[in-house]
């Protein structure tokens, strides 16, 4: 059960052993409240036989007594049972799915967005919190519950048992029923609720954009589009739950009327005795309750199919493995025969293969979309290849643990990715250990001090979320720091100096080369004369390699780098 449990509703081995002891706890939380129908059964059959009720008066004091106190004892076990321990389970689930997507390759991610990750983790796990203390404990316990009380009830009058209890499987055929339904309508609901999600991300990603185009007004109709899309499919699922839990909840108020009807018939028959009569009146009085609770959050707990299906396909997704030890001898990246595709049936990198040396600068220029980016990736494991082999002075990265494999690596990417805290901590991310001597060097390498020096705080200046108070070359400054800071063998530029003006490119291009000294550097740019001084280039073109060698060498072939030379050179004399 405890394996079941587990992924159904994706929980912990914890969480689901926890959830056992809720079941256990709810389902004696419910007999136990079916005590004071006893003491009150005693005390009616006691008034009928005509038994002196004042000489048995210490009798129920005392069952008064230990009713409450076994109520107030088993409410206490059992909201400890579901409510704590689904708290607790709620932050180690999003702890483990947090932890999970930190080991994943980039290729999920590629078919993910960040609105559809954060509804996972947030609207999902919020969800499965509300389910695992409120709806499924319950459901379990006062099917327990109900049964046991349901098998006792024909010790006394099986006619009156089955008046009594013919309505709980009928109700629960009919919400059961809905499962399909609920289902197909919940998923409709979810994408409503998703690109509404992912509208909302755009439209403030977006918004310098959309001013500066004068779309607003454009845009915000589809964007209202998609907020009457998620109130009409809430509607629609909401009206599709209320049939079903509606019905099935007048279907459970018949039973109170069968029992009274059967029961009178027969009482006027002279089969049923009084006292038995009351009894059954008493307890379908008392026995409905759990169920109806449980009934209206039975479709809820049908449709946790889907967040549980979104939460199981990251944990059971598989993660990128590998030893956790570094076996290269020397630093060498050496690319044989290798093939990659995002998806089937669109390859984008064949039969690539090169050298980038220790030592030497390698520069990746091409068209876009030839593959260099993905070739960095490759290099560093941030995809695995579906052919051929990556290896770093010797050692297959493929066998590596991709944590590990980065200690290798300096990576400054095209798109920098900065946090809302101080500009030191920002670059101290390029080596958590560093001192502040140590990020002030990295800093002063990467010319961050020519305008850290004009703000108020300097280097502990708050830059905002993603660095929203920089421009786009002092965040540039900033990755290119973090790489001065973390020092590792090997060096991957992204278009590195793309945001930054020819005076401090120069600048910059100064400082990488005494970063790059006896490393392995691998350089992606467009700009020719960023690559001119490369040991050696690597002409990339529709995924495959179609030059490479010194520029020297490749500028008198007439070929695609000499092409790509000759086109920015006439570029750079252009005028208005």
């Amino acid at each position: 059960m405890r394996k079941y449990l587990q992924h159904k509703f994706a929980l912990s081995e914890k969480g689901a052993k926890d959830m056992i002891k809720a079941f256990v706890s709810c389902t004696f939380s419910y007999i136990v409240l079916m005590l004071p129908v006893s003491l009150l059964y005693f005390l009616v059959g006691d008034l009928i036989n005509g038994a002196n009720v004042s000489g048995r008066l210490v009798f129920y004091i005392i069952g008064i007594i230990i009713c409450l106190s076994l109520i107030m004892l088993t409410t206490y076990i059992q909201y400890n049972a579901t409510f704590f321990a689904t708290y607790e389970e709620s932050g180690v689930r999003r702890i483990a799915l947090a932890e999970k997507l930190r080991k994943l390759p980039l290729s999920f991610f590629g078919k993910k967005d960040l609105a559809d990750l954060t509804s996972t983790i947030m609207a999902n796990c919020a969800i499965m919190e509300t389910a695992s203390s409120h709806w499924i404990p319950e459901l379990v316990g006062s099917i327990v519950s109900t049964l046991l009380i349901a098998i006792s009830l024909f010790f006394f009058d099986w006619r009156m048992a089955i008046a009594a209890l013919w309505v709980l499987p009928v109700s629960f055929a009919v919400v059961l029923t809905s499962a399909k339904f609920v289902n197909r309508k919940q998923e409709k609901q979810d994408k409503a609720k998703m690109d509404f999600a992912d509208g909302i991300q755009e439209c403030l990603e977006s918004v310098r954009d959309l001013k500066a185009n004068n779309a607003e007004e454009r845009y915000m109709v589809g964007l209202d589009a998609k907020i009457k899309a998620v109130e009409k499919r809430t509607i629609i699922t909401e009206l599709n739950n209320a049939i079903f839990n509606g019905s099935a909840r007048m279907i459970l108020k018949l039973g109170i009327a069968t029992t009274a009807l059967v029961g009178g018939t027969l009482l006027a028959s002279g089969s049923l005795d009084v006292l038995t009569f009351f009894m059954f009146l008493l307890v379908v009085s008392r026995i409905y309750d759990p169920m109806t609770t449980t009934l209206d959050n039975l479709s809820g707990i049908v449709a946790l199919n889907i967040p549980c299906g979104r939460m199981n396909e990251i944990m059971e997704h598989l993660i990128q493995e590998g030893v956790e030890r570094l076996s290269n001898d020397g630093c060498d990246i050496v690319f044989e025969h290798v093939g990659f595709a995002y998806h089937e049936n669109e390859q984008v990198l064949s039969d690539v293969s090169f050298t980038a040396k220790q030592g030497e600068v390698t520069a990746l220029i091409g068209p876009s979309g030839g593959g260099k980016t993905t070739v960095s990736r490759l290099a560093s494991r941030f995809w695995d290849a579906v052919g051929g082999s990556i290896t770093v002075g010797g050692m297959d990265v493929s066998k590596v643990d991709p944590e590990t494999l980065m200690r290798l690596y300096s990576i400054v990417f095209q798109d920098v990715t900065l946090f809302n805290n101080s500009i030191r901590e920002n670059i101290r991310i390029g080596r958590k250990d560093a001192t502040d001597a140590e990020v002030l060097a990295a800093a002063k390498l990467a010319h961050c001090d020519e305008f850290t020096d004009k703000l108020s705080e300097g280097y502990d200046t708050l830059i905002g979320e993603n660095g929203s108070e920089l421009s786009g070359g002092e965040r540039q400054r900033i990755s290119i720091a973090r790489a001065f800071l973390k020092n590792a063998p090997i060096i991957l530029l992204d278009e590195a100096t793309a945001s930054l003006d020819v005076d401090n490119e120069t600048l910059i291009q100064e400082s990488l080369s005494k970063l790059i000294a006896n490393k392995t550097v691998l350089i992606i740019a467009h700009r020719m004369r960023t690559v001119s001084g490369a040991d050696k280039i690597v002409v990339l073109k529709d995924g495959v390699v179609a030059e490479q060698g010194v520029p020297a060498k490749l500028s008198k072939t007439g070929g695609i780098y000499a092409h790509m030379a000759e086109l920015q050179q006439h570029s750079d004399g252009w005028k208005m």
